[in-house]
């Protein structure tokens, strides 16, 4: 039987090879701490939000007012993008052995037969200049996904951040968007997967990290 990985399990073991061996492989797991619910709520109401526009054959504001959304529109198998959004299905792809890797997309735009990957992101203050690297991989293990099941895909992707600008009298609060378009390599996203495999057959790392030091 082979292993199941996603894109937060690849991340582990891009920050620790040791952590993500022993996670695997059912020795020990990192504690996860405390999640915040604020951003699987943002998530909950904005897929319904594109959703409203998508039954409707039109863009949202956040997307029909930047230049880089021309001649585009939002993916509107309704039935098949649920599935891919399911954090328990998703895409997912699974090797001669066994392995399964998967992921769930936040949404999809089309430009003619070509998917992009549209992936919403909620934080609490501004982007730093490096803000949207901390997920270009995981937007390369979309893309691979999609590729591998057949789908075209364009060689660039979308990061849709939301960031509180202030509260109204009413008490709702605005918030700033920025849509950052990123380059796209499923070269990256294939290496990446294979890596992960060829540590996961071999002997457990030595070296780890303050959590897995003595584990």
């Amino acid at each position: 039987m082979g292993y199941k990985l996603s894109p937060s399990a690849l991340n582990l073991m891009q920050e620790c090879p040791r952590c993500f061996w022993l996670t695997q492989h059912k020795v020990w797991k990192r504690p996860a701490g405390i999640f915040p619910s604020l951003p699987n709520g943002m998530d909950r109401i904005l897929k319904i939000h594109f959703d409203k526009f998508m039954e409707k054959g039109q863009l949202p504001p956040e997307l029909c007012e930047n230049s880089d959304c021309t001649n585009m529109k939002l993916f509107d198998n309704k039935e098949k993008l649920k599935i891919w959004q399911n954090n328990w299905k998703g895409i997912s792809f699974t090797d001669k052995n066994g392995n399964e890797l998967h992921g769930a997309v936040d949404n999809i735009l089309q430009k003619g037969n070509k998917l992009i990957v549209l992936d919403y992101k909620t934080r609490g203050y501004a982007l730093k200049e490096d803000t949207a690297e901390h997920y270009r991989n995981q937007l390369h293990i979309y893309n691979f996904l999609l590729r591998k099941n057949s789908y075209e895909t364009e060689d660039f992707a979308f990061l849709l951040f939301y960031v509180p600008k202030e509260v109204m009298a009413t008490g709702e609060v605005l918030f700033d968007t920025s849509l950052i378009k990123m380059k796209i390599d499923i070269n990256n996203a294939e290496k990446i997967w294979k890596k992960a495999l060829k540590l996961l057959e071999g002997e457990c790392p030595e070296k780890g990290c303050e959590w897995c030091d003595g584990k």
